[in-house]
């Protein structure tokens, strides 16, 4: 059975401010009227909406503009997260949203809260990765996420090289097939051929 709400602020896929919309119970219970998005649509609380609708638009208003000035500064930043991960480039553990507020806070001195950052799932892995950060209901940005297992490992990254890929390459370079130096370039496939013919023969 859905519940009525009145909206306190714009939400994405709901509505703006001011709107009565029908959600499912368990997402206006847990995230929606605890963090003041917005208000049971009972009389009562419409008589008090429209008896602060003012107040409440003014103050989204400021809010949002607060939060325009930061996105010239934060948007398409880069952070970079250290992390240990193991050859194969998983991490042991992840990188959360926390993670990333933190980060973006310490590295621009413009606070950023963990329920800002967009993120549907953790990162668990290495590599670049974009991340959408709402710093208003009405204004979103896009920021990198350098996750790597050293500062030089992050610069490289940066740069656009293929850490994994390339720690790859180097470990398969070292391996080479042994061969008769003697032999001319289409005898050595030749020479394959029959020892791999003999060992059938024997076996």
């Amino acid at each position: 059975m859905a519940m009525d709400i009145i909206l306190l602020e714009r939400v994405e896929n709901l509505g703006g401010i001011g709107d009565v919309v029908s959600v499912k119970p368990g997402y206006a219970r847990n995230f929606l009227l605890p963090r003041g998005k917005a208000l049971r649509a009972n009389e009562a609380n419409k008589a008090k909406f429209e008896a602060n609708r003012e107040r409440i638009e003014k103050e989204n208003a400021e809010k949002r503009s607060g939060a325009e000035v930061d996105s010239k500064k934060l948007n398409g930043a880069k952070i970079v997260l250290i992390r240990a991960a193991s050859d194969a480039g998983h991490l042991y553990g992840s990188v959360a949203a926390r993670d990333i507020a933190e980060a973006l806070t310490e590295a621009n001195g413009i606070a950023v809260h963990k329920n800002q950052v967009v993120l549907n799932t953790p990162i668990k892995a290495l590599g670049l990765h974009k991340v959408r950060v709402a710093l208003h209901p009405e204004v979103s940005i896009e920021i990198e996420a350098n996750v790597a297992r050293s500062a030089d490992e992050a610069d490289l990254q940066a740069q656009g090289v293929d850490v994994l890929a390339d720690m790859f390459e180097k470990d398969v370079s070292g391996f080479t097939e042994e061969r008769d130096p003697n032999l001319e370039p289409g005898e050595f496939a030749a020479e394959a051929e029959a020892e791999e013919a003999e060992g059938e023969a024997n076996a």
